[in-house]
Parts: structure tokens; sequence; C-alpha cells
């Protein structure tokens, strides 16, 4: 199974501000971009190609303006939840509270919100979910904390080892296609 991860355009939303989980719009330029990058990468015809993709907006609207997609949503793909942190200035957030978070980014709860464990098991169920799948292609269309737990999900590596795994990972760019296979990455386009 070849999966074809593509994170959501830039949102509209303003520089430097903690979004995680708001339900954000694109805007439609962005989104246009994005899908005229994409489509080269992708198999030459969706058509009968499952799509999954986050519900929030940023992700199901350019889901559902790919051409002959079947769009499904999974709230498995959402991304990390940021709690009281959504929506504030990154500089306005308690140095105290974002140093407590880096020195327990696995357990912290940002803004009492979701931490990386808790993410990553949610991803991780979705992961299990592919698994089963026959598919010989897919299209999942997620965030970056998303992305960022499938790329380490591995059937050999536990959920403890993925979410450390992802403390290190880069962060895909808005818009990334990455061509990965439930057991590894293949390519990576941008």
């Amino acid at each position: 199974m070849h999966v074809y991860l593509i994170r959501h355009p830039l949102p509209l939303v303003e520089a430097g501000v903690c979004y995680g989980h708001t339900d954000l719009t694109c805007a439609p330029e962005q989104q246009a971009a994005t899908l005229r990058d994409a489509l080269p990468l992708l198999p030459p015809s969706l058509a009968g190609i499952p799509v999954i993709s986050s519900p929030l907006r940023r992700c199901a609207d350019l889901a559902l303006a790919l051409p002959g997609a079947a769009v499904t949503f999974d709230a498995r793909l959402k991304e990390m939840h940021f709690g009281a942190w959504e929506m504030q200035r990154w500089d306005a957030i308690a140095r105290g509270e974002i140093d407590a978070w880096a020195e327990n980014l696995l357990h912290y709860r940002p803004g009492d919100g979701e931490n990386v464990m808790q993410l990553t098991r949610r991803v991780h169920d979705f992961y299990l979910s592919l698994l089963e799948r026959d598919d010989p292609h897919l299209v999942v269309v997620a965030h970056s904390g998303s992305m960022r737990v499938l790329a380490a999900c591995a059937p050999d590596r536990s959920v403890e080892q993925i979410a450390a795994l992802v403390k290190g990972t880069p962060s895909p760019k808005y818009g990334e296609v990455v061509v990965w296979q439930p057991k590894n990455i293949i390519a990576k386009k941008q």
C-alpha cells in the first residue's frame, strides 16, 4: 500500500498563534496552490482511491477539492489539542508553561489540552486501521502532528517508542506530500 500524506495549506491565522485543534480555513489561493503542486505527485486518477481526511476545515476543504476523490473523515487525524493555549500568541503564553512542556513533552498537557502521548495513541489507532486495509493507494490529508506520528509508526514499535521518535521528527511544510508505506517512508516531495 502506498499512502500519500498531504499536509493542509497555510491556514488563515496570524503568524505566531497557537492553533492546533482550532477549526480554521485556508485562503482559496493557498488551497489552489497546494492542489496544483500535490496533484502531479498523486496517482494519475483518484477515481476509486480512498481519501481520508481530518474533519478540520483546513484539511477537509483540500480533500474535497481533489478531483474524483471519495472522501471520508476521521477525527483521529486531527491536530493536537492545545487547550487554553488555542488561538493564543505563543509569546503570550507563560514562559514557565512552555518550559514545563519542553521538559516533559510526552506527558505534559499544554493548556490542559492533549499531550503528545494522547495524540500518538489516537493516531496510532488510525495507523492500525491502515494495516487492515488492502487498498493499493490511499490519500490522507492531515496536520503536521498527525503526519509526524504516522511517519514514526512501524509494526514493531510501541506507542511509547513512536511518541519518543516524534520529538525529533521535523514538521512537514504546508502543502507537502509525503509518499509513505505503513512500514516505511518511500519518498518525500514538496
